[in-house]
């Protein structure tokens, strides 16, 4: 299934049923009326989350939604039928935005959660309703109120337990593959991965939910490279993974670039527990790794550092342990 975050949709309730002019009108039965019912409320455009869905790819197929209009009235005061609701299904985490790409109208961040976004069109009055004593038989009924229609933005935030960030090509795709069962694809050039992976890792009689993020480099807030447009799925993380390649020539420097995108990001992601992983700790030496460990060490001092190779099964095992402990 192909991974989509964001999608542009417009949504229209349904507009009310008009009201009814009717009068009865029966053999000996001399006093007759008006006796025309109200038209039926227009339907809702409700969205819903849920767990099972993980994109909004769906959205790029059908951007278009419109709920049911209420039926008419009659005569004999029977009233339109209300038009039915229409329930647009959406994965916990998604964001509702106005137009205008920033207004937030809903955050669906527990799975059932529901949100009316547009309401249908109140039903018009027949012309029963209209009647008084000085007027016993009107000829007015209302039209249906027009139901709310909008232009709508959903952005989807991963819910996941831990996410890796990190430069590109620093092994996170590979780590996430040896990690869980998921298959990224992993590539020896930068940018191989282009959307969020997400995996389960299992143990400890427990389980976390990964998700791989693309790369970021220096100025992505302002749109270089990929940009920080994944940065938001970080934002219901519970800790960040930020891996180091420890055969770069200066891993403190590669670590502040990272540091600064999140910074500029905000949404208070550099508050977030942080675990720094060394990766690729098989191309170097063990003086060499030292050395950059001791260097790292006076930049974070309190954050835990894990040194890991994963296609040596290094570290992999002390990795797990930290980031069940987080749960």
């Amino acid at each position: 299934m192909k991974f989509l975050d964001e999608a542009k949709i417009y949504i229209k309730a349904g507009n009310g049923g008009n009201g009814c002019i009717a009068f009865r009108r029966e053999k000996y039965i001399p006093a007759g009326g008006p006796n025309g019912g109200d038209g039926g409320k227009g339907g809702n455009i409700i969205f819903k989350s849920y767990p099972n869905l993980n994109t909004l790819i769906d959205f790029r197929y059908a951007q278009h939604y419109k709920a049911e209009r209420g039926h008419d009235g009659s005569g004999w005061q029977l009233h339109g039928k209300g038009g039915d609701d229409l329930l647009v299904k959406v994965p916990t985490g998604t964001v509702i935005l106005a137009e205008d790409k920033k207004t937030v109208l809903f955050d669906f961040q527990e799975d059932g959660q529901e949100f009316i976004a547009a309401k249908g069109g109140n039903g018009g009055w027949g012309n029963e309703r209209f009647k008084t004593s000085v007027n016993q038989a009107p000829r007015r009924a209302n039209p249906g109120q027009e139901g709310e229609e909008k232009t709508l933005w959903l952005r989807l935030k991963l819910i996941a337990d831990i996410g890796f960030v990190g430069l590109p090509s620093a092994g996170k795709s590979t780590l996430l593959s040896f990690l869980t069962n998921s298959h990224p694809k992993i590539g020896n050039y930068p940018f191989t991965t282009l959307h969020p992976n997400l995996g389960v890792m299992y143990g400890y009689g427990s389980e976390l939910v990964l998700a791989d993020l693309p790369g970021l480099i220096e100025g992505a807030s302002e749109g270089i490279g990929l940009g920080t447009r994944f940065l938001g799925h970080i934002e219901r993380c519970r800790a960040i993974l930020h891996l180091i390649d420890a055969s770069s020539e200066d891993v403190v420097k590669d670590y502040k670039v990272i540091r600064n995108e999140l910074k500029k990001y905000g949404q208070g992601l550099t508050k977030k527990k942080e675990i720094i992983v060394l990766t690729k700790t098989d191309l170097i030496t063990e003086e060499e790794l030292k050395e950059k460990e001791a260097e790292l060490k006076k930049e974070v001092k309190k954050t835990e550092i894990i040194a890991i190779s994963a296609p040596t099964n290094t570290g992999l095992e002390k990795l797990k342990q930290v980031l069940f402990k987080l749960k």
